[in-house]
């Protein structure tokens, strides 16, 4: 998918296990996308990571010299503060308080677009994708965990890298990994729900979408954890519609391919659980992999335009 015209730009969208990287032509379309291993977590994690997307930069440009990048866009996981350029925390790349965006100006002597994965490619959904016809709605990842963006007025909501923590917000009483109780991923992830059924079967599965048909097909434990994992997500939905009242929530991730089995199903029960609040749209997410990318570098472009 193209962004559309501007200028030239890097983008890198950084993972837990690897690195999407490309250079955007003038009229907008990815040069050379490629991904490559994350580092490994470690001493001077921060340093070493600028390093390697400027190596991956470097070869970009060697590859391509008549495309003169203008920007660089650099996207990380975890707790970020995308005004001060800073990434507050991540378990799972190691780091707290690392100052990577000013690593990254020094390193490609270009500005630099600094912020968070998910609200990065929840905000592509807005302009290129499935929430571009709404400027207030919720942008819900459902994969191994489940990761969210709240959208207002087209841009995202951040409260400093706080905000958006939807897979973390309390609905019940279980046990989560994160130290808190009652978080919704610990139910209702794609990771969650084929987790749940192993446990308690001993069955191996191939992910949720094999628990989903085998609930289908009348298997009582699985039609069990599915919907329990249903009336989880409608009870998250519920609460953000009464709180956000957003137009739209766009639901993208591994289980959003689930279809009917889950977007008929939550229009069903935010009907019979709601009232007099206005019911959001739900759509699914159309970018796919690649928001974080196409984010990455329409956030490039914004901080040259």
């Amino acid at each position: 998918m193209s962004i559309g015209a501007g200028v030239p730009v890097l983008a890198f969208d950084v993972g837990g296990t690897d690195i999407k990287s490309a250079l955007f032509d003038a009229v907008g379309n990815a040069v050379g996308l490629r991904r490559t291993p994350t580092p490994e977590v470690g001493d001077d994690m921060p340093a070493r990571l600028v390093e390697r997307i400027g190596e991956l930069g470097d070869a970009l440009r060697a590859q391509h010299p008549e495309i003169v990048p203008q920007a660089v866009g650099f996207v990380v996981p975890g707790i970020v503060d995308a005004d001060a350029g800073v990434a507050v925390f991540s378990s799972n790349l190691g780091w707290r308080d690392a100052p990577l965006r000013m690593l990254a100006e020094r390193r490609f002597g270009l500005p630099v677009a600094f912020d968070h994965d998910v609200g990065t490619a929840s905000w592509a959904e807005h302009v290129l994708g499935g929430a571009r016809d709404f400027a207030n709605s919720v942008v819900i990842i459902i994969g191994t965990g489940i990761a969210g963006t709240l959208l207002v007025g087209g841009q995202p909501y951040t409260a400093g890298g706080y905000a958006g923590e939807i897979g973390h917000s309390p609905i019940g009483d279980w046990p989560c990994p994160c130290g808190a109780r009652g978080c919704l991923e610990v139910v209702a992830s794609a990771g969650a729900i084929a987790r749940r059924y192993e446990e308690e079967t001993g069955a191996d599965v191939d992910g949720a979408r094999e628990v989903i048909a085998l609930a289908a097909a009348g298997d009582a434990v699985a039609d069990r954890i599915w919907n329990e994992a249903l009336d989880a997500l409608t009870m998250s939905i519920a609460q953000l519609t009464a709180v956000v009242a957003p137009e739209a929530v766009v639901i993208g991730g591994g289980l959003s391919r689930a279809g009917g089995a889950l977007f008929d199903e939550l229009r069903t029960r935010l009907a019979a659980r709601l009232s007099f609040h206005r019911i959001p749209v739900l759509v699914p997410a159309e970018l796919s992999g690649n928001a974080g990318i196409l984010g990455s570098a329409l956030r490039a472009r914004l901080v040259v335009a």
